[in-house]
């Protein structure tokens, strides 16, 4: 190569260089604050929100840098499934939602005429989202929401909790500065999203507005509303601790899988004492949230609407116990382990990743056990000869290092 074809060429490579060097940073801009605020406004303005509220609840608004933090930050490791329930079905939550009850029980009572959902559940839900109304949130929602609606992770979702903020706030329910909440933008005693309130909330007490900070009869009338909504049954109950027979196919422990309460107890399902199952004519599924050695619970309707309020395992069965005990109903029978340790979420991503690499497909490795991770799991389990429960431990994690280090490489 001459000379002179050689200097062009470098010429030509250092332009190029030199080009993407300078386009990165100008693609990775986000839009300026103050051009997507006014943005915000205009659509606003045209949902019909007043321009007095938009000057009021907007006015110098900006990112909260601690929201952003809290959305980005991840659990370093997994929560088990004892640490969760010991943590929130305390003996003094207990003891204080049987006391709560019985002060507020002709309220109670009301809503459940009116609405169909049991006071204990009602003040299960109630202990759980804030501690009966100690803890609503210290962040001002509508700057919440902004920070969030501006970030373009989810940008788009958050946006319109934005605005239905602004319609809670001009229909007079509460005012910007009174509208206080989680750094997600959960409000109130309940914990309702923007969109929830506006869809759900009742004003119960007649007084003109729906607010869920102060007037518990609009606390408990929106919390049953919504259950309804969601398919809650006033007649059921979310389900029980179960013994599983020895030799229980683990590949039924589904949320997935539905049978008929009478399909369980053929299968030798029965209470933890021995006793039969209920004669109901009800679908039921079984669930074993902290693996096979752990406690089984054959779960009802009402716990899939528990979870269509909060998408967590853990969380549903925290309120159906504690409704349990606030009715007087005992602790669990299987016996709590002398000590579990729970697994990082690097250590659940590295799971991940040798699952995949073995031809299973457990999604994209995040860290985050899901039911791809959990199906993963269990072709993986039954392939080593172990009970298919989906859960994952240290034991599994040390048996896909053997597998992966076993595994063939290639030249």
């Amino acid at each position: 190569m001459h000379l002179v074809d050689l200097t062009r060429r470098c010429a030509a490579y250092l332009v190029t260089v030199v080009a993407l060097i300078v386009a990165a940073p100008v693609s990775a801009q986000t839009p300026d604050f103050q051009v997507w605020l006014e943005a915000l406004k205009s659509e606003a303005r045209g949902a019909g929100i007043s321009q007095a509220t938009i000057d009021t609840a907007l006015a110098d608004v900006e990112p909260i840098e601690r929201v952003t933090e809290l959305d980005r930050k991840q659990p370093e490791f997994t929560q088990t499934f004892w640490a969760y329930l010991d943590k929130r079905v305390t003996p003094e939550r207990v003891a204080r939602a049987r006391s709560l009850l019985a002060t507020h029980k002709d309220l109670l009572a009301q809503v459940e005429a009116r609405y169909g959902v049991q006071p204990r559940f009602l003040v299960s839900f109630w202990g759980l989202e804030s501690n009966f109304g100690d803890y609503t949130g210290g962040f001002s929602v509508i700057r919440a929401l902004v920070t969030l609606a501006f970030d373009e992770r989810r940008g788009k979702f958050f946006r319109a909790q934005v605005l239905d903020a602004l319609r809670i706030i001009d229909q007079g329910h509460i005012s910007a500065k009174a509208m206080q909440g989680s750094w997600a933008g959960a409000m109130g005693q309940v914990q309702f999203i923007p969109s929830t309130f506006v869809r759900h909330a009742v004003d119960f007490d007649g007084d003109g507005r729906r607010d869920l900070w102060n007037s518990l009869p609009d606390v408990f009338a929106s919390a049953a509303n919504y259950l309804r909504a969601i398919g809650w049954r006033g007649d059921e109950t979310w389900g029980r601790e179960v013994r599983l027979p020895k030799g229980f196919d683990f590949e039924l422990a589904d949320l997935r899988t539905r049978k008929p309460i009478g399909a369980w107890q053929a299968l030798g399902v029965r209470r933890p004492d021995g006793s039969d199952l209920p004669r109901a004519d009800l679908e039921a599924s079984i669930i074993v949230p902290a693996g096979h050695k752990g406690p089984a619970f054959i779960i009802y309707g009402n716990f899939h609407s528990i979870m269509r309020w909060n998408r967590s395992i853990l969380y549903a069965i925290a309120v159906g116990h504690l409704a349990d005990r606030i009715a007087g109903l005992p602790s669990l029978a299987t016996v709590r382990p002398a000590s579990e340790k729970p697994l990082s979420r690097s250590d659940v991503e590295a799971m991940q990743t040798m699952l995949a690499s073995l031809g299973l497909d457990p999604g994209t490795p995040d860290g985050v056990v899901g039911a791809k991770t959990r199906a993963a799991l269990k072709v993986y389990q039954r392939k080593i000869g172990v009970a298919p429960d989906g859960y994952p431990t240290y034991e599994i994690l040390d048996a896909l290092r053997q597998s992966a280090s076993a595994a063939p490489r290639g030249d």
